[in-house]
């Protein structure tokens, strides 16, 4: 019996490892403005807006998450919304680096690199 139990341990450890190194770290709504602040050198004024439409678009994920159902379909058009509101707030400079960060980060998760950063 205690080998059986020690075999279920040691399969939900290495199934939760797993997951932790293969699942997706979702950043915060914060967090994810502050990489902006520091990468496109937001205004206050600008961190603040974006931080509510990144919340109001964490809130309406969470929501789809939970409500089950087919989320790819639903989130693409959600995410693109969100992306035109950003892209409303940032000057043209400040939307010309973002869409290429937008379009790298794309490019490294088609290529199997995650959404992740690097270091």
């Amino acid at each position: 019996m205690k080998k059986i139990m020690m075999i279920c341990l040691f399969v939900l450890g290495v199934s939760a490892v797993s997951h932790a190194q293969g699942g997706r770290m979702r950043m915060s709504p914060e967090d994810r403005v502050k990489q902006l602040k520091e990468s496109l050198k937001l205004t206050d004024d600008q961190a603040t807006k974006i931080t509510a439409i990144y919340q109001a678009q964490a809130k309406s994920m969470d929501s789809l998450r939970n409500a089950g159902g087919d989320m790819r379909s639903q989130m693409r058009p959600m995410m693109q919304a969100t992306n035109d509101k950003v892209k409303a707030i940032l000057t043209p400079e400040q939307a010309a680096a973002w869409q290429k960060e937008m379009d790298e980060m794309r490019a490294r998760r088609q290529n199997g690199g995650g959404g992740g950063q690097s270091n």
